[in-house]
């Protein structure tokens, strides 16, 4: 017999902030592992899939549009750096800035952590439909965007 006390009170199974914060439990740690299994973090994927879109960034820029932490951000890089994924170089407007830019290792790197990333929303979304996967996105971008307070961030994210 299970303990009672270790059972959820059923009042909180119904609250979508609950389960909200239960699934996302859920994805960050599928995600993570899946990133962990081939020695990489999210932050890196977050990082390097942004050098792409956005092209080259300030340190700065690259915390504001992944919604890293700056401290955080400057570890990463760091460690991007280090494996020759990314390049810091003196923007030349602003000496007390560095500029970060994808690299050809750091763009072969982010194909390759795509996969566990897909992997990792299949089994994630596994129980759901396509039509039911495509409806929870949305309606996930459409509270996203509203807390947020930023129209169209959950869709250039989702790009």
């Amino acid at each position: 017999m299970e303990n009672p006390s270790e059972e959820t009170p059923a009042g909180w199974k119904s609250l979508p902030s609950w389960l909200l914060t239960q699934t996302a439990n859920h994805a960050h740690r599928l995600v993570a592992d899946g990133f962990s299994a081939v020695h990489a973090r999210g932050y890196h994927y977050r990082l390097l899939a942004t050098l792409e879109q956005f092209g080259p960034s300030s340190q700065a820029g690259l915390s504001r549009r992944t919604g890293i932490h700056v401290s955080d951000t400057v570890g990463a890089l760091n460690e991007l750096a280090d494996d020759g994924l990314v390049e810091r170089a003196t923007d030349p407007s602003d000496r007390r800035r560095n500029v970060i830019s994808l690299t050809t290792a750091g763009r072969r790197r982010l194909r390759r952590l795509e996969k566990p990333l897909a992997e990792s929303q299949e089994e994630l979304l596994a129980p759901l439909s396509g039509e039911e996967r495509e409806r929870l996105t949305e309606l996930l971008g459409k509270l996203l965007d509203h807390h947020d307070g930023r129209s169209g961030t959950a869709d250039e994210l989702r790009r």
